[in-house]
């Protein structure tokens, strides 16, 4: 026996065998004991060779969808990693790890929180449902990790003829999102009721957490050791450089990955060294811009028509800090989830023309700070997003006379 644990051919034919009796209707346990009993390690990269011929070969990809977990769930702690390469801090794959370890934590948390829910009574259960959904919101950041995934990835994999596998992992995809969507359409019902959640928890809310944890094993296990053996450094620094234009999840990366050998960019200093930009009163360079939206003594954020959060300032004095992984990520999951009807409702007014401005003012830690919120309209009055101005007026609101004489005071 030990000749063929060693020999990849007969391995990928038992694994085949294996995957085939889960799809007959085998047990995930019974089959994992097969599994553990004729393979002690499975290379990752033979996964996924099984996975690609278990497709040509006529297994539907929705079929293979279907035992994605149990065959996952059969795999799991079997795949040998010892000959994974080493990953640099800052790598994309780094950063794909890091958001891992943030969704492990809250799926974790949250699903301590659903199978405890039955218990709570009156404002508690309250309390926890608006921590359930807060989490949820949260979750719903994986999307920007998966479509880093989708758009960035797996195209490297279908060059060397991958195709399968990916297909199936984006099927996955789309079924978490949908799960998480579901979940927190129920958490917003008015009035929920305890029994109501706890029902809705075995259906959807936890088989959605369970789906976000298990993607991050298949990533760790399969996806990410297969992917540094297959791309090269330059390929890796391209991934780097249009990552952030989906975002990050839950996971803003402190430093930037720089591959040696290669040459490397700033971007924002090769933008600098650019032209100007041209606007109808005059212009300036985005080094001039930066410096000018960075000085300016508030904050601001601007929400896309499609409510995404894609640009903030970044002055020292910010009163509500913000970080990169909230860019691309839905408004509404960027605010408690208690004033969630509120910005729905400001959205909805702004697009339909009903609204133009929403102020507020609220005393912060001995700071009085005002908020407001615009409605962008080109031209024609076509609605481009929203943006969030926020003011710390404390030092206005004590003025008294004038001061013309120069004081730096």
């Amino acid at each position: 026996m030990s000749e063929n644990i060693d020999n990849s051919k007969f391995r990928k034919s038992k694994l085949k065998e294996l995957i085939l009796k889960l799809h007959k209707g085998g047990t995930q346990e019974s089959v994992r004991q097969e599994l553990l009993q004729n393979l002690s390690n499975i290379p990752y990269g033979e996964v996924v060779e099984v996975e690609q011929e278990l497709i040509s070969e006529g297994l539907p990809e929705e079929e293979v969808l279907k035992l994605c977990d149990a065959h996952s769930a059969v795999l799991h702690g079997a795949v040998d990693l010892s000959t994974s390469k080493s990953i640099p801090e800052g790598h994309p794959v780094d950063v794909m790890l890091q958001e891992n370890k943030m969704l492990k934590r809250l799926s974790d948390n949250t699903t301590e929180e659903l199978l405890t829910i039955k218990y709570r009574k009156g404002e508690d259960f309250k309390q926890a449902v608006l921590k359930i959904r807060g989490a949820f919101n949260q979750l719903m950041d994986v999307d920007k990790h998966y479509q880093r995934k989708e758009y960035l990835l797996f195209p490297y994999l279908e060059k060397v003829g991958i195709t399968g596998p990916p297909k199936v992992m984006w099927g996955k995809h789309d079924e978490i999102r949908e799960q998480l969507k579901g979940s927190i359409e129920i958490l917003q019902l008015d009035e929920i009721e305890s029994e109501d959640l706890t029902a809705s928890a075995e259906i959807i809310l936890l088989p959605a957490l369970k789906g976000v944890y298990e993607m991050t094993i298949k990533e760790e296990e399969i996806l990410f050791p297969m992917m540094m053996d297959t791309l090269a450094d330059a390929d890796w620094y391209e991934i780097q450089k249009q990552s952030l234009e989906i975002g990050y999840c839950l996971y803003d990366p402190p430093i930037e990955w720089k591959p040696e050998g290669i040459e490397t960019e700033n971007i924002i200093e090769a933008q600098k060294a650019g032209g100007n930009i041209q606007l109808p009163t005059g212009n300036f360079s985005v080094e001039e811009l930066l410096a000018i939206l960075n000085t300016i003594p508030v904050d601001m954020t601007f929400v896309d028509r499609n409510d995404k959060v894609k640009y903030f300032t970044q002055s020292k004095d910010r009163i509500f800090q913000r970080n990169r992984a909230i860019l691309n990520r839905d408004v509404r999951h960027c605010h408690p989830p208690a004033s969630a009807h509120i910005v729905d409702k400001i959205l909805e007014d702004f697009k339909s023309g009903k609204q133009n401005r929403a102020p507020f003012w609220i005393n912060m830690g001995g700071r009085f700070i005002h908020i407001e919120y615009f409605a962008l309209r080109n031209d024609t009055g076509e609605y481009l997003g929203t943006l969030e101005v926020s003011r710390d007026l404390s030092n206005d609101r004590k003025l008294e006379g004038e001061q013309r004489i120069l004081s730096y005071k």
